[in-house]
Order: structure tokens, then sequence, then C-alpha cells
């Protein structure tokens, strides 16, 4: 089999397991609703792929998905490249979330972090830092979870090794929860 159909192949078992997550799946879409229905806002990270994840659910919500309705509030903490560097040069990579958590989250937030296999310092840090907070916390995880595993209020670890397919079904399960969001925030 060559490199697409392995791939292929891989990325379909990771969707056909996602079923077996389905209760942890309405409730990380129950939580993020919740938290726009409060006037909460969002604030998602990730490190590369997975930080273009966060730009891309943040969009969604701000701008709009499917249909128009009024601008959500969400923040990707990795799309400002002036503030990651100031904080980066100032107080370690590992800090770049967490300190802007630090200055952005209120009680009523939702941070959301994604990362295909938990283990980023500074992921690891932005979920410290919820917690330290008493802000609730969703993660998006591949891979078994890593050390990132049993540090969020909510967890969906997609099933697998592949760190592309479970980055594949991350942005299926944003994907998701912005037709539910659509549908509980009418035009």
């Amino acid at each position: 089999m060559n490199s697409f159909d392995a791939a292929l192949a891989e990325t379909i078992r990771t969707f056909q397991s996602l079923g077996t997550l389905r209760p942890t799946i309405d409730q990380a879409g129950d939580l993020i609703i919740a938290t726009l229905q409060r006037g909460g806002k969002l604030l998602i990270c990730g490190n590369g792929g997975s930080g273009a994840e966060a730009a891309h659910f943040s969009t969604e919500l701000v701008g709009r998905f499917a249909q128009t309705r009024r601008a959500l509030p969400a923040i990707a903490l990795s799309a400002d490249g002036s503030l990651l560097s100031c904080i980066a040069n100032d107080f370690g990579y590992e800090q770049v979330f967490a300190r802007q958590i630090a200055g952005f989250a209120q009680p009523g937030d939702l941070v959301v972090v994604l990362s295909s296999s938990g283990h980023s310092p500074n992921v690891l840090a932005a979920l410290h830092e919820a917690q330290k907070m008493g802000v609730e916390s969703l993660a998006f995880l591949g891979r078994g979870g890593g050390p990132a595993k049993g540090l969020a209020s909510c967890e969906l670890i997609i099933p697998g090794q592949s760190g592309a397919a479970a980055q594949e079904a991350h942005l299926f399960l944003i994907h998701h929860f912005c037709e539910r969001i659509d549908a509980a925030f009418p035009a």
C-alpha cells in the first residue's frame, strides 16, 4: 500500500472511532455553547497546524460559519506575532499562551487548547494557568493525550497514533461545534 492509501486508511479509522467519543463530544459542545450563551469568550491556542486550527475556530465564531449570526467572542492566542514574540522574549516560549490567559481570561470564559500530542510545554502551561484562575478548559488532543491528559475540564482525545489524523479529526469537530453554535445562535 502506498503512503496515500495508508494515510487515507488511518484517517478513515480515526474518523470512524469518533463515535466512541460521542458523549464527550456532546459534553464539549454543550460547554462551548454554555460559555457563549452566558457571555463568555473562547481563548483558543495551539502550535503549528494546531495554531492554524485555533485561528480557524476563532474566525468561524467572530466571522461566520454557515449562516450569518451575531459575532461571537473568540481569540486565537497564537495569532498575534508581536505579542507572542514579546512574551517569548521576556518570559520564555513556554509562557506564550499562559501569559495571555492571565491577561485576557475572565470568570465564565473557556480556554481551548489543541495539540496532536499533548506534549507542548506552552499548552501544558496554558492548562495550568486556566486551573489556577478557575477557568474551565477544553482540550483537543491526540496520541493518547500525553502529559496534557487529565488537565482540562473536558478532553477530546482522538484515538490512534497519527498526529495528522488527530488534527484532521480536530478540524472536523470544530466544524461540528460550529454547526451546533449556528443552531444555538440563529440570525
